[in-house]
């Protein structure tokens, strides 16, 4: 395991985190290649995508938060609030029961072609509603429930699924179900990542590579960053499309590989 291996978990970390590609399917194979890493590595260099998340966002979380008043912005946290609140109650009981799919290639391949029909069927249908940027309570629930169903389910991306489930219950302008989107997944992946992270440490993950950690965090964050600004620009004048397209091709390669024996099923 080298630095530059290092960096290179980190770049596809970022890249892939928060775009609607599924980070869970390029890791596997990345880490195919580059060699496996710890549960606390993976959570670690996701943290540095959120950070990179929250930076982006943060005149527009302050300005939530101290003109909490107005009625506009109060309406906005309490619906983000609730959004996250469901996120975390469900997501504890699925913790709790025990109900986690596999990370394996080959289901998490078959959720990348699958969610790559799923987002262009919704972009057919989300494209014939009128244009809305409000974000109404039952779309904040249902991107709860969404967070969720994205953590249970490998290659689905929590990004996409919540983005498609605003646009189709409602909030149909893509600029604005991205953002709230990404505004409910930083205090959600923080409190995932803080559990899972705590978790790991009990359990004994005081021997990673904290050096290897650290370079693959920052050049997360970095990318992610990056990524994340471009995509913002991208969907003003862009569909998702093009990222169904590319998630069926990925998809339909793992699976290829995996059945030819090239990678572990």
């Amino acid at each position: 395991m080298t630095y530059l291996n290092d960096i290179l978990l980190g770049v596809i970390e970022g890249i892939t985190e928060f775009l609607p590609i599924s980070s869970t399917g390029h890791l596997l194979l990345a880490q195919h290649w580059l060699g496996a890493r710890s549960d606390t590595y993976n959570i670690v260099i996701q943290a540095g995508a959120i950070l990179a998340v929250t930076l982006i966002y943060w005149q527009r979380i302050t300005g939530l938060l101290l003109n909490w008043r107005r009625p506009e912005n109060r309406d906005y946290l309490i619906k983000l609030g609730l959004a996250f609140g469901i996120t975390a109650v469900l997501g504890l009981l699925a913790k709790k029961l025990g109900f986690e799919l596999p990370t394996t290639i080959q289901p998490v391949a078959w959720a990348l072609v699958l969610g790559g029909i799923w987002m262009i069927a919704a972009e057919y249908f989300a494209a014939r509603k009128p244009d809305c940027t409000t974000i109404t309570l039952r779309v904040a629930i249902a991107v709860g429930i969404a967070q969720v169903v994205a953590g249970v389910f490998p290659g689905l991306s929590r990004s996409g699924t919540t983005i498609f489930v605003a646009m189709l219950l409602g909030t149909s302008n893509r600029a604005a179900a991205t953002e709230f989107a990404f505004l409910v997944g930083i205090p959600t992946m923080y409190a995932a990542s803080a559990y899972e992270v705590a978790k790991q440490l009990q359990a004994g993950a005081a021997s990673e590579d904290w050096t290897a950690l650290g370079v693959a965090f920052i050049a997360s964050t970095i990318t992610a960053f990056v990524s994340v600004k471009w995509l913002l620009t991208y969907i003003r004048t862009h569909d998702f499309r093009i990222f169904a397209y590319y998630r069926i091709a990925f998809g339909g390669l793992l699976l290829v590989l995996a059945g030819a024996g090239l990678i572990a099923a």
